[in-house]
């Protein structure tokens, strides 16, 4: 087990979580080459602690927020150009790895090298599975079990523990920046997967830290995050133009069924809900984003 890795942490103003994800890095059994810190132009509070490491990470601040998307964007492009490590792995700064999670990924490396990405089983605090992270397999009428012990390929997966080929990242490019949020890491992972395939590996474990264990609805979100979904919809817009005609138009009936659900509920500001929904789906149908490469080092 002699491949480099290094890890990305894409963080913005969450210090106290951005803290225990560094030491819970610090402390794999696996130790990383680099840690590579993508800051979305947090606060002075988190600027002055990610400088207190001098050389111990790679402190990538940027200018503005660039969202998810731009700041998973940037790191995985400080990866190809400026260290030559086999796999990066990438990660929110809300999650908490476990000792082992490196070792247990790179031990299904070596049995399986030939790999698109590597999706590590994420579980939230109370130690259920993540309902934001759910592995998506290969038939998506089956459910990966919490107990599952065997690997399981996957279609796609998320930027909350993913593990991915230098070799890969060459022939497929960058996350796109202009996703801003959401799908940034579907469209990815899919990318990724049409290269070789993706699998789920059960026994490399991470804790999401998130403030509930959700997942994201249009219908049940709260009003601050109800203008997000603009994102969600126009870049599913753009990621289903990319898959095979089943794929494609089963995720084109599912959305067209959220619409109805939302049209037909009583949920509040419904008005709003379907005018923010039908704005994505109208960006989405021109959305075509230009996919950037590294010149790698």
């Amino acid at each position: 087990m002699n491949t480099a890795v290094s890890a990305v942490i894409v963080t913005y103003n969450r210090l106290p979580l951005l803290k225990e994800v560094i030491k819970s890095l610090q402390e794999q059994t696996c130790p990383l080459n680099h840690i590579i810190v993508v800051d979305n132009a947090s606060e002075q509070d988190t600027k002055k602690y990610l400088e207190s490491f001098g050389n111990q990470i790679d402190y990538v601040r940027l200018e503005e927020n660039l969202g998810g998307a731009g700041g998973f964007n940037r790191g995985v492009r400080y990866f190809m150009e400026n260290t030559t490590d086999d796999c990066v792995w990438l990660m929110d700064d809300d999650t908490v790895t476990h000792p082992d999670t490196l070792e247990k990924l790179l031990t299904f490396a070596d049995q399986q090298p030939n790999f698109g990405f590597l999706a590590s089983d994420v579980r939230w605090t109370d130690g259920h599975r993540a309902k934001m992270n759910q592995p998506a397999p290969m038939n998506r009428l089956h459910t990966i079990p919490e107990d599952q012990v065997e690997p399981v390929r996957l279609q796609n997966a998320t930027f909350v523990s993913l593990l991915v080929k230098r070799s890969v990242v060459r022939k497929i490019g960058l996350p796109i920046t202009d996703f801003f949020i959401w799908g940034d890491d579907i469209e990815y992972t899919e990318r990724a997967g049409r290269v070789a395939p993706g699998y789920f590996v059960p026994s490399a474990k991470v804790t999401h830290k998130m403030g509930a264990n959700v997942g994201s609805s249009l219908l049940n979100d709260g009003p601050a995050r109800t203008p997000r979904y603009f994102y969600s919809y126009r870049n599913k817009g753009y990621y289903i133009r990319k898959r095979d005609w089943y794929r494609k138009n089963r995720a084109r009936l599912r959305t067209f069924a959220e619409y109805w659900q939302i049209k037909l509920s009583h949920t509040d500001r419904k008005a709003e809900k379907l005018a923010v929904m039908k704005k994505g789906m109208k960006a989405g149908r021109h959305f075509n984003p230009v996919i950037e490469f590294a010149k790698e080092k």
